[in-house]
């Protein structure tokens, strides 16, 4: 099926003006309609003049940026969109081009010779072109996304016109819609958004704010949006900024593509989508076919998540056998498909080079007609939606001095370097010269790069070196304690410090969180207090805003004061702990606390441990799990070894007491706590390892939570036959913190305090424990803070996360200091609780160096051995 051009010539770009008054742009506070947007691209298009100059915009989301790059079409000049945001990226596309104009926004600057006009600087390099430019040649684009690669894709207007017109059909977009641009028009997919719309006389609400910012979501909703694209990265964010609890009734679809989606969140979104009245649109494309090839009927998603659909209006594929492989390569046929490409300025006199496009995918056709992508032949890799050209990447560091050799998933880019050269240093170039996350990018130092017997690079032991370099940083991670000191007068601008000393971590960028550092609730900490002194006043979900925008967060100007807002949790677990050996010691006589503990145990299970995917989920469990376990442990086998006065038994060592001990009181049930909470953290993690529970809980992160109080509630009431791995006193309140972190309406909060209120009472016997668990449980729930005298807040925090070490080593502290003076002996026994915190943190965390260092020799050796036997 060939598509007929709705235009001749520059197509949607020359017939805005027929939309009239229709809104064609929106931002938070301006409206530019269709009329005075055509106006606005005539004009432009007047004062690029006639004769057809090779012109690079350097583009951004803004309205001025959208008219250049509209001017341009319409003037029939060819354009080079490159990313206004990345310096480097444009100067070495300028450098190989040579254009002969360059476009910036107001912000951008302009050179000596530069005019503005409507808020666009011109940088006339020469009045005459000294390019041969072809006929049909209209837009340029990077393949790679902001690499600065000068390998660009050449598109015609019929590419532009026809896939704008292909997407718009299979949307079916109307001029009632209204689009975010969550994606730069650099990037052919957010340009194939802004295409499509225009094409049909919609709305394009213009934003550069993030899904994670709330901002977002009420530009969302004011200028009634009702799509807005994403990429796999995309739907972590919304994850982490609880998309699936919103409101969202003008929302009509959000489209997917950037890379591959794993299955089970097409699943649940699709879902997600069903239930709440949208649609998911997965897609598949490459620059090289303009934007879109694919696309997977929202009716099919759920039943077929790893697909990429069917061929687009107008396209077709066909898979063509690869020697020695069972599946073929997909091949793509279309009038979307590229002229061809260019390397340099004299491709750009070529027409059209290529008649299908050999997309370097593998691929098979399943019975129904959709096609599943199965494997990748070319060396590149897409990741947060950005293309990048692995062989440019070794061309970089080449040009550098530096013999690399790069691999990487749709995840994660891993570069090993020859020689003495600093990862982090190069990590962080890298990733600011790419545009990807730091976190996105792992750099290994070797003495030799790793070689196949033929003496060709060895690319998936580079990939090897990835992964244990994530085993050994994740297991640090998790042995990061709070050991950073807040220095007097920090300020918003030393958030990366805070979070770098608290995770430690060597490298901090402006779009990590705390969450997708690895934080986790001890370090929350620490963190937290620092912060809260840095920026005055933290907001709740701070743990999941980027570090940017909280650096960006002015300080409240005040002057110094007596009581400063502290996070409940944290408060909830000093003032816990405190009571509890108060309690012990006899000081005073306050239960409960240690059950308001168990319920803090669910609150951070659920804001810590359940983000990314099942697998790396599960090792973050893991880790968080020995970081309670093996502090227990080794204490326990300490005393047991120096010391016959405590009846500790092997039950106790493998921190079963609880399950085998004896049923009357001794010495062996003092950590009755711990034990149980080993339990429920094995029972959950074992329960979020299936496959289907770990679906059940992403798409329904309240429902699922409630349900485990359901079951919890079945044991507290005695209903079952069994005890729950003898978690009957607390499985449910564990959950009942889960549930509550969960809640996002008031009225489900109402409902779980209500369950809270109905179901605490009478389970122990005792008014005053119970009193104290509701009241502990109550004010989770609804006091996100407390005002307590600021100078209390860093020993606070200090006792919150040393809790769990205090109450280990508190039974063998207290005894005997308890018949000289019980205050006494409560203060001794924080302290050395404190003090075992400390140096367990930095063991841990010298475990975790030793095994790194460890990893890396192991490697080093085996690659000396390989390489000794290929020279043989």
């Amino acid at each position: 099926m060939t598509l007929p051009l709705e235009l001749a010539g520059a197509g949607f770009a020359a017939g805005l003006a027929r939309h009239g008054e229709r809104p064609a742009l929106l931002t938070g506070g301006r409206m530019v309609t269709y009329r005075e947007l055509a106006g606005r691209v005539d004009d432009f298009a007047d004062r690029l003049g006639p004769g057809r100059r090779l012109t690079v915009l350097a583009a951004d989301n803004s309205i001025e940026s959208l008219v250049a790059y509209l001017g341009a079409l319409v003037a029939r000049h060819p354009l080079l969109l490159a990313p206004a945001d990345n310096a480097p990226a444009l100067e070495s596309l300028v450098a190989a081009y040579d254009p002969d104009v360059i476009i910036r926004t107001g912000a951008g600057g302009a050179g000596a010779d530069g005019t503005a006009a409507d808020g666009l600087l011109l940088q006339e390099m020469r009045q005459v072109t000294r390019h041969e430019l072809h006929p049909d040649l209209t837009l340029l684009l990077s393949t790679s996304g902001s690499t600065g690669s000068p390998k660009l894709v050449r598109l015609s207007h019929q590419n532009v016109q026809a896939n704008a017109q292909s997407i718009a059909e299979y949307l079916e977009i109307t001029p009632s819609d209204r689009a975010m641009t969550t994606l730069p028009m650099y990037y052919c997919y957010g340009l194939s958004v802004i295409n499509s719309h225009l094409l049909r006389g919609a709305a394009l609400v213009l934003t550069g704010l993030s899904v994670v910012d709330e901002c977002f979501w009420q530009l969302f909703r004011n200028r009634g949006a009702t799509s807005f694209a994403a990429v796999p990265y995309t739907f972590e964010l919304l994850d982490r900024a609880g998309f699936a609890d919103r409101a969202l009734p003008g929302l009509r679809y959000i489209t997917q593509a950037g890379g591959r989606l794993d299955p089970d969140t097409v699943t649940r979104y699709a879902e997600l989508g069903r239930r709440s009245g949208w649609d998911l649109f997965v897609m598949y494309g490459q620059t090289e076919a303009t934007a879109r090839m694919a696309y997977l009927p929202p009716s099919m998603a759920a039943s077929n998540p790893g697909t990429i659909g069917v061929p687009v209006p107008g396209g077709s594929f066909r898979i063509d056998p690869v020697p020695g492989l069972e599946q073929g390569e997909l091949v793509y046929s279309g009038p979307n498909v590229m002229l061809g490409y260019a390397e340099h300025p004299a491709d750009l006199a070529a027409g059209r080079t290529i008649e299908e496009l050999r997309t370097g995918d593998l691929a098979r056709r399943h019975p129904n007609g959709l096609y599943e992508v199965v494997g990748r032949r070319s060396r590149f890799v897409k990741i947060v939606g950005l293309r990048i050209d692995l062989g440019q990447v070794e061309k970089v560091l080449a040009g550098m001095g530096i013999q690399a050799a790069c691999a990487g998933t749709d995840e994660q880019l891993a570069v090993a370097v020859e020689g003495g050269h600093d990862p982090g240093m190069l990590a962080k170039m890298l990733a600011q010269d790419l545009g990807l996350p730091r976190a996105a990018i792992a750099v290994h130092a070797v003495e030799q790069l790793p070689r196949l017997a033929t003496g060709k690079t060895d690319y998936p032991a580079v990939l090897a070196l990835a992964r244990t370099r994530n085993a050994a940083a994740g297991a640090a991670e998790a042995a990061a304690g709070t050991t950073g000191r807040p220095e007097a007068g920090e300020r918003p601008e030393d958030v990366k410090k805070i979070f770098a000393e608290a995770l430690e971590l060597d490298c901090v960028e402006d779009g990590d969180t705390f969450v997708s550092l690895g934080g986790d609730s001890l370090s929350y900490v620490a963190a937290s207090v620092r912060l809260e002194r840095a920026l005055g006043h933290l907001p709740a979900n701070w743990h999941v805003i980027p570090v940017r925008e909280l650096v960006s967060r002015q300080p409240e100007r005040r002057k110094k004061r007596l009581f400063a807002p502290l996070e409940t949790s944290i408060m909830l677990r000093a003032v816990a702990i405190v009571t509890i050996i108060s309690t012990h010691v006899e000081l005073i006589k306050w239960p409960g606390t240690a059950h308001v503990l168990m319920v803090l145990a669910g609150y951070n299970f659920a804001r810590f441990q359940l983000g990314g995917d099942r697998i790396p989920r599960l090792r973050r469990q893991l880790r968080s799990l020995a970081r309670v376990a093996v502090p227990t442990v080794a204490f326990i086998g300490a005393v047991m070894l120096l010391s016959d006065k405590y009846q500790y038994t092997t039950a106790n060592l493998l921190l079963l007491n609880t399950m085998i001990g004896p049923e009357y009181w001794t010495d062996a049930w003092q950590f009755w706590f711990v034990e149980v909470l080993v339990y429920v953290l094995v029972a959950m993690m074992a329960l979020l390892a299936i496959p289907w529970a770990h679906r059940a809980e992403r798409r329904f992160p309240l429902a699922f939570p409630v349900a485990l109080v359901g079951a919890g509630l079945l044991a507290r009431y005695g209903l079952l036959p069994f005890d729950i791995l003898h978690t009957r006193p607390v499985l449910w309140l564990f959950a009942l913190g889960w549930a509550f972190a969960r809640a996002r309406t008031m009225p489900q909060r109402l409902a779980l305090s209500a369950l809270t209120i109905l179901t605490v009472p009478g389970y122990f016997g005792e008014p005053w424990r119970e009193a104290t668990i509701v009241v502990g449980i109550l004010m989770l729930a609804w006091l996100p803070t407390i005002p307590l005298p600021a100078m209390l807040h860093r020993p606070l925090g200090v006792l919150a996360s040393a809790s769990l070490f205090a109450y280990v080593t508190h039974w063998v502290v207290f005894p005997e200091i308890r018949e000289v003076d019980k205050t006494l002996a409560v203060l001794v026994s924080l302290a050395v609780g404190v003090a075992y915190w400390a140096v367990s943190v930095r063991l841990m965390g010298a475990v975790d160096r030793w095994q790194l260092r460890l990893a890396g020799h192991v490697r080093r050796r085996h690659l000396r051995r390989r390489r000794a036997a290929t020279l043989m």
